[in-house]
């Protein structure tokens, strides 16, 4: 067996584009706020910190690991961040493998290893997963932003 993995990704909690425009409306709002106020008030100061710790965030959650996808030796292996588990999907259990949407509503939050109603959910950014059904019909969602080479990449490793 290889050690290689087939297919590998990572997705990062700060580069999704909705939440992105609201920390970056925020902070402008703050901006402005703060020179609109400017020598009226002696808490003003407090906008233009407010301000620039959003921004700050938001530089620092564009770098924060939220998990890492990989498939290889018939399973796919999900990490997430520090006090999440390892979750390893057995690839013989799997019977059905589609690519799909991953929900119908335009705003989602990033999830690990949501279990509800009967599926399994993994999510960061974007708006396509794969759909996979094991054999007792519990289906995972697995949402990606490579989610054509990750059907493929699942699809070649069960075939083996």
């Amino acid at each position: 067996m290889s050690d290689k993995p087939v297919f590998m990704e990572k997705q990062y909690l700060g580069r999704e584009w909705i939440p992105i425009t609201i920390r970056l409306v925020l902070a402008i709002f703050c901006f402005i706020i703060y020179f609109f106020t400017g020598d009226r008030e002696r808490n003003s100061d407090l906008l233009l910190v407010v301000g620039f710790g959003i921004l700050s965030i938001s530089v620092i959650m564009g770098f924060l690991l939220h998990f890492r996808t990989s498939v290889k030796n018939k399973s796919i292996i999900l990490d997430g961040l520090w006090t999440t588990r390892l979750v390893k999907i057995d690839l013989n259990s799997i019977v059905k493998v589609e690519k799909g949407t991953y929900s119908r509503y335009l705003f989602n939050n990033p999830v690990y290893n949501l279990h509800k109603k009967g599926t399994i959910r993994f999510f960061t950014s974007g708006n396509d997963a794969v759909h996979l059904t094991d054999r007792d019909g519990l289906v995972y969602i697995i949402g990606s932003q490579h989610v054509n080479e990750l059907e493929r990449a699942i699809k070649e490793e069960m075939n083996r």
